[in-house]
């Protein structure tokens, strides 16, 4: 994951993201432009509160970038999703989005609360598991969870998982975009705070090969007409053979290194085979 950041100082209290005014930085040291035309502008899109300047005055805000002349640059995926969702405001569309992670100590880059040159015990008591035996990292975590409280991101909880030093949290349900811009937030928020922590976050499909769990965003989706108790299931069933026919498409689109996540075992689906129950 690589996210960036920058502070600025303005004249007085904003609390309205239209209001708030464009910014730049140079897309050459970010590899998202070339050095002869290296300008990216940045468009404010949503404010939080900033957790870690507290006080009324103090944002969080989420950007998405364009070229000099407007065009959304070609990372910004964000872009396109926004016009597709202003399409389709009457279908009500939720999410909720659960992030798995993994913290890792910064000099052995091994997770928390596994030895250095051996292994914990196997997995089984660190699933939302409580002692210094078990979870191992929750000052993070929930100085994290606080801090999207604070910030205004509908976080809607957390836990440890089955891999000592995994964890995860839960956005939503929220609506359309805002339930991405939501996780984005809660990701910048909880790297910032491994930083503080000296504490590497990660974000790998399987940080660690081997008997041992890795690491996904579940996404839990549903229209209005899908949670009706009439009519609604067939729906979702509907819905599920669309997402079948496109299944390579949407592999190829969820990210790098899920090969070695979605094996059939720890609890996934094999990678090329389509299920549901």
């Amino acid at each position: 994951m690589d996210m960036r950041s920058k502070a600025r100082t303005l004249s007085g209290p904003v609390s309205d993201p239209a209001k708030l005014p464009r910014w730049n930085y140079d897309g050459s040291s970010t590899g998202q432009a070339a050095g002869e035309d290296s300008e990216v502008i940045l468009y404010p899109q949503v404010i939080f509160r900033d957790p870690f300047r507290r006080g009324n005055h103090h944002l969080l805000v989420m950007c998405d970038a364009y070229t000099p002349a407007g065009d959304p640059i070609p990372t910004n995926k964000r872009h396109a999703a926004a016009n597709i969702f202003g399409q389709i405001e009457a279908e009500e569309p939720l999410f909720g989005i659960e992030q798995e992670y993994t913290l890792l100590w910064k000099d052995s880059n091994r997770p928390l609360g596994w030895p250095l040159g051996g292994y914990p015990g196997p997995q089984g008591p660190y699933y939302c598991g409580i002692g210094a035996d078990k979870a191992f990292g929750r000052e993070i975590v929930d100085a994290h969870y606080n801090a999207c409280l604070y910030a205004g991101v509908n976080i809607s909880g957390i836990n440890a998982e089955v891999m000592p030093g995994q964890w995860e949290f839960q956005i939503g349900p929220s609506p359309g975009i805002s339930a991405a811009d939501e996780l984005w937030v809660a990701r910048y928020i909880l790297e910032r705070i491994t930083e503080m922590a000296g504490v590497v976050l990660s974000l790998d499909p399987k940080p660690i090969p081997g008997d041992w769990n890795g690491a996904s965003a579940h996404t839990n989706f549903s229209t209005k007409a899908m949670r009706e108790e009439e009519g609604g299931y067939e729906l979702i069933k509907k819905a599920i053979h669309k997402l079948q026919l496109r299944h390579a498409d949407h592999i190829a689109a969820y990210g790098e290194g899920n090969e070695r996540r979605l094996t059939g075992g720890h609890e996934t689906a094999e990678i090329n085979t389509f299920s549901w129950v």
